[in-house]
């Protein structure tokens, strides 16, 4: 089967068929399935669209209504993470053109998703990005840089805001990581 072809059956099968509401959430993984994304769990909302099919869908994760996948650099979507409505993830960018045309050539970059990471309603995850294992990304966050695990990041550009527990901490039932407030002078700093 040629490229132009099979092309227009991913596009049709996976950005139509298996977008609609009416297509049962197992039903849709089967067909993510036979179009070559990879996912290991059936928590899939509708109205999702797949630019290609390097994604990887973790066991336990859950994917929201309406997200965007930008996929030709690959993404991979770590166990037990959930993506709130219309998350976008773009996973490639173009090199800086000439005058006449800036957005030169296409160049694909992963975004790799830890486990156990949750990403609010709309929030957008940009080319190359590495977000570790629990972190939260707020909801309309703009993920620009790496994450360190276990932290909250807000904002355009996402910034770490909290702390959250590690699963050392967790164990105990605690789940936010308490950070004493910077002293400077034996005076709060904020």
């Amino acid at each position: 089967m040629n490229d132009k072809i099979r092309s227009q059956l991913h596009k049709l099968f996976v950005n139509v068929v298996a977008a609609s509401v009416l297509t049962p959430s197992s039903v849709r993984a089967r067909i993510y399935r036979a179009f070559g994304i990879r996912t290991e769990t059936t928590f899939l909302g509708p109205r999702c669209f797949f630019s290609g099919s390097r994604v990887h869908i973790g066991e336990g994760a859950f994917v929201n209504t309406g997200c965007f996948f930008e996929n030709h650099g690959e993404i991979t979507i770590g166990r037990n993470s959930s993506l709130g409505m219309e998350v976008m993830l773009c996973a490639s960018t173009h090199e800086m053109g000439g005058p006449d045309k800036r957005a030169g050539t296409p160049v694909g970059k992963p975004i790799v998703i830890g486990d156990g990471v949750w990403i609010g309603t709309r929030a957008t995850v940009l080319p190359g990005v590495r977000i570790g294992d629990g972190c939260v990304i707020a909801a309309g966050a703009v993920v620009t840089k790496d994450c360190a695990p276990h932290g909250i990041y807000a904002g355009t550009p996402a910034r770490r805001v909290k702390e959250l527990a590690g699963p050392a901490q967790a164990e105990f039932g605690q789940t936010e990581f308490v950070v004493p407030e910077p002293v400077v002078r034996g005076r709060k700093t904020s």
